[in-house]
């Protein structure tokens, strides 16, 4: 697939990539991506020199850049687990933000041409969302559809879409049981659609193939507390999605899945899987439900005002489930601060 000669959003979006190693997946992506700026966020042992290929725009943080900047509020921050992410989304300054993970590669479509996902996503990101009543050809806004016969008029119009949730082609994302018990399974099904998710229907987000708006979602996007000295993981781009929809609905903005797909090139541990997730597994029978009985009240105008009340209520609900979930609701609140701090123009 051509990429055009001005790359669309090119000085409106950052690629944001955790990694704990050299960056030589790019070479594969440079087509696409080489025009857009990139923020890496270094997990793992700070002294480690990460190398990025020659000709990208980038700037790099690991974990003493992390401390400096954000002091005593950078313990919002996971260690050592891709939730580290989330700090490339605080320090962005772009209207758009792309993450991607390092283990994945351009897919190709059933015709064996290359995706250009981040092109789809924009697309995504770009045309409206209908959460409030599902159309059956899917995304109505696409080339060669529409909306079908049945479907109001008042509500054609669409709402903002504020996230872009893409999918994998070969490893799917499954979880450490499902992985055991399915250990050679690959998905090689390519759907060639995208739809809304709709209103009052929570969703697993998967973390690796992602589009925002992050001026409309941003600071909801955190990743929680992952990784070292927690009792979990794995569930960092969970709990953003259940956040996310939640406020999304709350809000009147839009979520879209389905393309673009991207290469899912390997497996992680089934069994390092399962010990990061056993407790998520079970709290999750738990979380759902909070999740779906949630209410925001209609002085939550604004995303950090819907989330600092969320934060109240996981600490009120989900405080009892475990101890876990008070040291999570809290570090919800740094993470806001810690997000006003660097863009006091989004505070309100």
């Amino acid at each position: 697939m051509a990429v055009p000669s001005t790359p669309v959003l090119k000085d409106e979006l950052d690629i944001v990539i955790p990694t704990i190693r050299n960056l030589d997946f790019l070479e594969m992506w440079r087509p696409f991506f080489q025009p857009y700026h990139l923020i890496i966020v270094q997990d793992g042992d700070p002294s480690r020199v990460i190398k990025v290929p020659d000709g990208f725009d980038y700037e790099l943080y690991n974990r003493n850049d992390i401390n400096k900047i954000l002091g005593p509020k950078a313990n919002c921050i996971s260690f050592k687990d891709s939730a580290c992410r989330c700090f490339g989304y605080m320090v962005s300054k772009k209207k758009y933000i792309y993450t991607i993970d390092d283990d994945c590669f351009v897919a190709k479509n059933p015709s064996g041409e290359e995706i250009n996902a981040l092109e789809q996503h924009i697309k995504n990101l770009l045309s409206p969302s209908t959460p409030f009543f599902f159309n059956t050809l899917y995304d109505p806004y696409r080339e060669g559809a529409d909306f079908v016969r049945g479907y109001p008029f008042s509500l054609r119009e669409g709402v903002p879409t504020a996230v872009s949730h893409g999918l994998w082609l070969n490893i799917p994302d499954y979880d450490a049981p499902t992985q055991l018990v399915k250990p050679l399974e690959r998905n090689t099904r390519y759907v060639d659609a995208v739809m809304t998710v709709p209103k009052g229907t929570l969703f697993p987000l998967c973390g690796m193939n992602l589009a925002f708006n992050r001026e409309l979602i941003g600071p909801a996007m955190y990743f929680g507390l992952m990784g070292d000295g927690q009792p979990i993981g794995r569930y960092d781009d969970m709990w953003a999605g259940w956040c996310t929809k939640v406020i999304c609905d709350h809000l009147g903005l839009g979520v879209k899945t389905g393309l673009p797909y991207i290469w899912h090139s390997k497996a992680s541990n089934p069994f390092v899987n399962l010990k990061k997730e056993y407790k998520g597994i079970y709290w999750q029978e738990e979380l759902i439900p909070f999740f779906q009985s949630v209410t925001l009240s209609k002085d939550c105008t604004t995303v950090q005002k819907c989330y600092i009340e969320l934060s109240k209520q996981v600490k009120a609900k989900l405080g009892k489930v475990d101890d876990y979930f008070n040291k999570l609701a809290d570090a919800m609140v740094t993470w806001i601060e810690a997000w006003d701090e660097l863009n006091p123009s989004s505070a309100k």
